[in-house]
């Protein structure tokens, strides 16, 4: 059996870290559902921009787009939901199977809000609004700014893919934002069941302390820090709080490990996705690491719902002088100033392309 379809099996859902209109047009993305046992997929500004500068595909919306009056974001949101609408009716049969638990698509607001929870919450509204598809979440970042802009979004009943979460820390202040908003909506008689997932960045973990840890510590903090924070997961899930919710019809708020493909060339392709094996949980991988996961991946048992060994190895990161609770806080920062480089070239491609192609 095909390793991708024992993770299924788990279950666990296998979503794809990617999107371009070469992979709906060429059906790619569907036969890596066939094939792979691909149930979603997540997006960002990078992607997009590699999408939209490396082919001639969307050179045509963009003309067409930008004489009509659309430059910048909303150009861009345009291009980018007319691509997430298509890969969301190809999951829509996942996510009607799956009583809407799978089968989503991820689209981002703009980082430029990271600081601003308002305006936040009502581009997620907008972007919903926009998408007009029931299986699209709306990412958004699990800054402090952003757990306010969560849960207010998850008591207006829009779907969040929280992102940017870095540790177990992170992932408990993002349930609760979502408990929070879901806990509103039951005691204004609104329907609790709003879809959410929380993402847990790993392997940047890892490319943070490479050089400063020796050998046999290489490439162990990211998995480490998971297994901490999937301890930390079900425990909540084992609450009576979160019981109480579950008994009201809430929908568990699921887990995601983002962030999986090695940046370490020595390390395999298959080292995370392999190493995060866990039930009811959601593995989103870049398109080489899925298809190396498909190729040669190994079952090499599930997480313990306990940690395992997690304290033990994050004892030997101490030890050696690597301090988690401040590198978490540095990462989420890092994160968010990459996210909003990334956004800006986005841009800035997007004016390029548009100019280019309209000679104005």
């Amino acid at each position: 059996m095909r390793f991708t379809q024992q993770l299924h099996d788990l279950p666990q859902s296998l979503w794809l870290d990617n999107i371009t209109r070469g992979l709906l047009d060429q059906g790619t993305l569907q036969r890596y559902i066939d094939d792979f046992s691909v149930t979603g997929l997540t997006s960002n500004p990078t992607i997009f921009d590699e999408a939209i500068g490396s082919t001639a595909l969307y050179d045509a919306a963009i003309r067409a787009k930008a004489r009509a009056g659309l430059a910048g974001e909303s150009l861009f949101l345009e291009l980018a939901l007319e691509d997430l609408r298509r890969a969301a009716d190809l999951f829509r049969p996942t996510f009607v199977k799956s009583g809407a638990m799978d089968g989503w698509v991820s689209m981002e607001v703009s980082p430029l809000l990271l600081e601003d929870a308002n305006t936040t919450v009502s581009v997620a509204a907008q972007i919903h609004r926009d998408a007009n598809r029931p299986n699209l979440f709306v990412k958004i970042p699990g800054t402090q700014a952003g757990l306010t802009a969560i849960e207010e979004s998850i008591f207006a009943g829009v779907p969040i893919n929280v992102t940017l979460l870095f540790s177990s820390a992170h992932y408990l202040a993002a349930a609760e934002a979502y408990m929070r908003g879901i806990e509103r909506r039951i005691a204004a008689g609104r329907d609790p069941r709003v879809n959410s997932v929380a993402s847990i960045f790993v392997s940047r973990w890892d490319r943070a302390v490479s050089a400063k840890v020796p050998e046999e510590l290489r490439n162990r903090l990211g998995i480490a820090i998971a297994q901490r924070t999937y301890r930390a997961y079900r425990g909540l899930l084992g609450s009576k709080r979160w019981r109480d919710l579950a008994a009201a019809g809430a929908r568990v708020q699921r887990l995601l490990w983002a962030s999986t493909g090695t940046k370490d060339p020595k390390a395999p392709e298959n080292l995370y996705v392999e190493a995060l094996a866990a039930p009811d949980t959601i593995n989103t991988m870049p398109e080489k690491t899925l298809l190396a996961a498909a190729a040669c991946g190994a079952f090499k048992g599930v997480m313990a719902q306990d940690g395992g060994d997690c304290e033990n190895v994050l004892q030997r990161f101490a030890a050696a002088g690597i301090d988690t609770d401040a590198l978490a806080v540095q990462l989420q920062h890092e994160g968010g100033l990459a996210f909003v480089k990334s956004w800006q070239e986005l841009m800035e491609r997007i004016a390029s392309k548009s100019q280019g192609l309209t000679g104005t």
